[in-house]
């Protein structure tokens, strides 16, 4: 993804507020509590998909917030993904279909698109547009896996791209094809979910469903590159940048076939260093159980039910020998990456699946204590992409570069906090990081919040909006109105 830089920012209610045109406007409006934030959102008529529910819950919580800037950021952040990057259509037949824009970049990506749309879930049992939208997402999001369950982003339609140079199987239909394990888990962890709130299970009986847990099946197996196999995959790129390709003439870092599934690349789309990407993995335990429960229930279907579960188990068991790392200072921790002949990459990642977000996600419970030990592993230096300054700290990684924290890391420290002197400071660094923008960016300086990576980018918006849902669930109004 490409990476750009806004070093000039500006506050809302920089009319009420003059110092907000300074280069940090957010702690000084937000001391003045008569400054009054103007919703950032499109105009109406502009907004791309509405629906009741999510508009309801908008004001159901600003309602209950007390802070304004909080408030304000809430309400531009939660419907971003409704409001700009949702194109919602029906086939000849009439079928739902949703293309979902990652933000800047005009391409869905599966892991985004699912991941944009999550928060709305929860609301779409009392509103049959936003249910039609979120089945028309899921749809989608099954066919492009019929079609290439080896790419992580598509175009809408054959339209081809930037990337049909790479040395790689591309077809028109496909924006980039960075082989990435989340890549199919995140629409069965979509799935899984509409079918639980909404009851509805139609997009399962169909033809495409049962091809695209084949295809999901198929190639995990090919990726757990048994018997000394390669797999299928294989990838080059032109490039200066040394992660948008792989090693080894295209196939990346050798692995032992242990029973883990290899991913080329991370969920930032960087590319792996040893290729059995821990928190993938995990993921995938947890995703193809989910399927496995969905044929069960639905499609009467044992047989490709136990194949889901037979491949959990044996990944989950590979994990079990291979993932972990007794390290001197934290004690047994998940290892970030491992090829399963004994090497470990001890790091984390910011994008989601990490080390960090394995317990928001319900790979790992909570009180895991090797998942406890990882947790402060990854939030320190020994973590060589944590990151902190005088703006803020966070988890970053290769993508973006040093001093480069995501808020993404923040909002899964926050999701994961059981003390609220933690969560305070992960939401304080959250507003104080926004540039006086409003938004959630991709990255930030730690040195200087001014300094930001991507203006639109709306998986991090939608992400905080369900924090601050989340947080208002689990009784904590009075914590978020005393920032």
């Amino acid at each position: 993804m490409k990476r750009i830089i806004f070093t000039c920012v500006f506050c809302a209610a920089a009319v009420l507020c003059p110092a907000a045109v300074s280069a940090r406007p957010s702690s000084e409006c937000r001391a003045d509590n008569t400054a009054v934030y103007v919703s950032k959102r499109p105009a109406v008529d502009a907004r791309l998909f509405r629906s009741d529910a999510v508009e309801s819950e908008i004001a159901r919580i600003k309602a209950l917030l007390t802070n304004p800037k909080l408030a304000w950021m809430f309400e531009n952040c939660f419907p971003n993904t409704l409001d700009t990057t949702v194109h919602f259509r029906r086939d000849a037949d009439g079928t739902p279909d949703t293309f979902v824009y990652t933000g800047d970049i005009h391409a869905m990506w599966l892991r985004d698109s699912a991941a944009q749309v999550w928060p709305y879930v929860s609301l779409a049992k009392t509103d049959p547009a936003l249910r039609d939208m979120i089945s028309g997402v899921i749809r989608r999001q099954l066919g492009c896996i019929v079609l290439d369950p080896y790419a992580n982003a598509f175009n809408d339609g054959p339209t081809g791209g930037q990337w049909q140079t790479d040395g790689t199987d591309m077809i028109p239909e496909v924006y980039e094809r960075k082989w990435e394990i989340d890549s199919l888990c995140y629409p069965l962890r979509l799935a899984y979910r509409y079918w639980q709130v909404t009851g509805d299970d139609s997009i399962f009986r169909s033809d495409m469903w049962l091809t695209a847990v084949d295809r999901i099946l198929a190639t995990f197996a090919d990726q757990q590159r048994k018997d000394g196999s390669r797999g299928a995959y294989r990838f080059l790129r032109v490039t200066d940048r040394a992660l948008d390709t792989l090693n080894n003439a295209g196939w990346g870092a050798p692995v032992s076939g242990c029973g883990l599934i290899a991913s080329a690349f991370r969920p930032s789309d960087d590319s792996t260093t040893l290729q059995y990407l821990v928190p993938a993995n995990f993921f995938a335990v947890s995703s193809l159980r989910k399927a496995a429960e969905i044929l069960s229930a639905v499609n009467g279907d044992a047989a490709r039910a136990q194949r889901c579960t037979a491949m959990a188990d044996e990944v989950e068991q590979a994990l079990r020998k291979y993932a972990t790392y007794e390290h001197p200072e934290f004690g047994t921790i998940y290892a970030y990456e491992v090829d399963g002949f004994g090497n470990r990459m001890l790091m984390d990642d910011a994008n989601v699946p990490s080390l960090l977000g394995m317990a928001y996600l319900g790979d790992v419970p909570s009180d895991d204590p090797v998942y406890a030990n990882t947790r402060r592993f990854v939030w320190s230096r020994s973590n060589p992409y944590f990151f902190s300054g005088p703006a803020g700290e966070g988890i970053g990684g290769p993508h973006v570069g040093y001093d480069m924290a995501w808020p993404m890391s923040i909002m899964m420290k926050a999701f994961t906090a059981t003390d609220d002197d933690e969560l305070r400071h992960c939401l304080k660094m959250l507003m104080d990081t926004d540039a006086g923008t409003g938004f959630m960016h991709e990255s930030f300086n730690v040195n200087d919040a001014a300094d930001f990576t991507r203006e639109w980018f709306a998986w991090q918006n939608t992400l905080f909006g369900e924090l601050i849902i989340k947080l208002v669930a689990d009784g904590k109004t009075d914590l978020l109105n005393s920032l």
